[in-house]
């Protein structure tokens, strides 16, 4: 049962992440009016995911919960663990700035995005 709970639990965290970003997007783009209390929920989000996610990746939960990480994250844990710190630092340096207004949303997010991106690209699966 932990395997599923932990790999259900990641999921679930990706997919919170995943629509507060798209929140973020429409508000850089002017698809919808900056509100600095949506971006201050996606940044504590955010945080919460990056402080949550590397206690999440048990020895025993490598599937389950519609699991993308990769098998590279069981072997290198260190590298994974260090990318997840440096996105949680990533969006705690940028959180006042990006919710200030949408200039500091624009400037703050490449950022966020490249710290999330980098251990992506290394630690995620494509869409099966």
């Amino acid at each position: 049962m932990a395997q599923f709970d932990a790999a259900t639990t990641r999921a679930n965290l990706m997919k919170q992440s995943e629509a507060h970003t798209g929140t973020i997007v429409q508000m850089m783009r002017g698809q919808r009016p900056f509100d600095a209390a949506l971006v201050n929920a996606a940044f504590a989000q955010w945080a919460d995911t990056a402080q949550k996610l590397p206690g999440l990746f048990l020895e025993n939960s490598k599937t389950g919960g519609g699991n993308r990480a990769s098998p590279k994250i069981w072997l290198s844990k260190k590298d994974f663990d260090q990318k997840a710190a440096a996105f949680g630092k990533a969006v705690a340096d940028n959180r006042d700035r990006a919710k200030v207004s949408v200039n500091g949303l624009r400037a703050a997010i490449p950022v966020v995005g490249k710290a999330c991106d980098n251990c992506h690209k290394d630690y995620r699966l494509g869409k099966q």
